[in-house]
């Protein structure tokens, strides 16, 4: 039997019956691994990211509207759509070989990217399709006791909160909701750190929590809440430590600090909102240590797997990212493209993307707030909020204004949620004179 990925594709046939190795051989007489496309992609700038204009430039977002809901879905730079035309380029003109003989090697690269910007290990990296598809994984395959409990915010969204309810359907594992504050805009690190404390009991084996709320533009204090959980940890046996799984989505490319530096077990995140990754990328990061006992869901496509299951044993000495990212194929142009969009960021430079995502925020906030007619519902600390600003218009639903706005070629979003608020989510391809026209405009409509 070969050991290898690669040896088995290229001394053996497809299911479909064409031989791999053959293709490879006919194919610029070189190892499948060399194998490039001759299109040219769309070219990539190496120009410096020193000016928030030579950052925008990088986009080819239409200039008609002000777009304040990137959160949502975002734009690609250049460089991350020059590396997706150019993997598809190389699948087009030769997927088999293209696709089946970087498909370890360019996840390992995404993998180490990754990590790099995270702050973990490649092989505590899981790659997933988006954030919701990261906590299915996450709390699927969380081990859990009979008895024990995952606990939960009722400030969470949809899809933290449906992945906890279909996972006790299936399995019977209990799982609740507490308050962490009780107006957003007042809030202080000392009430929610607080309220974590009293939501831990003693059969709480997990704490999801999301480190910005869509709901509120709330940023939560994860550094200290983990502090609190790691005091209550000092008196429990390991196996029954209370694991703090983070959704961090609305924080990942707008926050500088690492997973690693929030102290958490569990970070998971969608890289096409913030980071301006590939649209249908993700990722699950977790300790060593607080892998120990997950089981996948989904079946992984690792050869390691592959080669335990044709010796008859599960996967289970595989590291525990490769072990738990869902296998069969992907959209793998936009998942190989992955890298560039953590190099765009680092590029730019970590602190300058905060820096700048906060100074807009706040301007935003700080002219709602002189608006009579509109309350905001976001804090003003930056220690509280982050990129997403969140607020009423009397007399106006959420929906209301975001329709008017977007009359006046405004794109704003509301919150998908029982209690719904007006959102505007100023970003690296806004400028000042975009937050000013903005609330110039809420301002009118009110």
């Amino acid at each position: 039997m070969t050991k290898t990925r690669r040896g088995f594709l290229v001394g053996a046939a497809t299911a479909t019956g064409i031989a791999v190795g053959a293709v490879a051989r006919r194919t610029m007489g070189a190892s499948p691994t060399t194998i490039k496309s001759r299109a040219t992609p769309p070219r990539e700038s190496n120009a410096p990211l020193s000016t928030w204009t030579a950052v925008r430039n990088e986009f080819l977002l239409g200039r008609d509207h002000i777009h304040m809901a990137l959160m949502l879905l975002a734009s690609h730079p250049r460089s991350v759509r020059a590396a997706i035309e150019r993997h598809r380029a190389a699948l087009d003109e030769n997927p088999v070989v293209y696709g089946m003989s970087n498909f370890e090697s360019l996840d390992r690269e995404v993998r180490v990217a990754a990590a790099a910007y995270v702050g973990g290990a490649p092989d505590e990296i899981a790659l997933t399709g988006n954030t919701t598809a990261g906590l299915a994984v996450l709390f699927g395959g969380l081990p859990l006791r009979a008895g024990q409990e995952i606990v939960t915010t009722t400030h969470d969204h949809y899809a933290m909160h449906e992945s906890l309810r279909l996972r006790a359907l299936h399995t019977g594992a209990a799982f609740r909701k507490v308050p962490l504050y009780a107006v957003p805009e007042t809030t202080t690190e000392d009430e929610i750190v607080s309220n974590t404390v009293k939501a831990v009991g003693p059969k709480t084996r997990a704490l999801a929590v999301t480190w910005v709320h869509s709901s509120t533009g709330v940023k939560l204090p994860i550094r200290r809440m983990a502090d609190a959980i790691a005091d209550i940890n000092r008196r429990r046996d390991p196996a029954d430590a209370v694991l703090l799984c983070v959704d961090g989505v609305h924080a990942f490319g707008v926050e500088q600090e690492t997973a690693n530096e929030l102290g958490c077990d569990f970070f998971v995140a969608g890289c096409h909102k913030w980071l301006f990754g590939p649209r249908g990328t993700g990722i699950v990061w977790g300790r060593a240590k607080a892998w120990t006992g997950h089981a996948g869901i989904i079946p992984t496509f690792d050869w390691g797997a592959f080669q335990a299951w044709m010796r008859g044993e599960p996967p289970d000495a595989l590291p525990p990212g490769p072990r738990t990212s869902p296998g069969g194929f992907h959209a793998f142009e936009h998942r190989w493209a992955l890298p560039e969009a953590f190099r765009f960021h680092e590029r730019i430079g970590r602190a300058r993307v905060t820096a700048r995502i906060h100074e807009l925020a706040l301007r935003c906030k700080q002219a709602l707030a002189t608006i009579p007619k509109i309350k905001l519902r976001t804090p003003m600390s930056a220690s509280l909020s982050a990129g997403i600003v969140c607020f009423e218009a009397e007399g106006l639903s959420a929906d209301d204004v975001v329709k008017r706005l977007f009359a006046r070629k405004i794109v704003a979003s509301e919150t998908p949620y029982a209690a719904s608020y007006a959102r505007l989510t100023p970003g690296l391809l806004n400028t000042p004179e975009e937050v000013d026209r903005v609330v110039a405009a809420i301002k009118a409509i009110v």
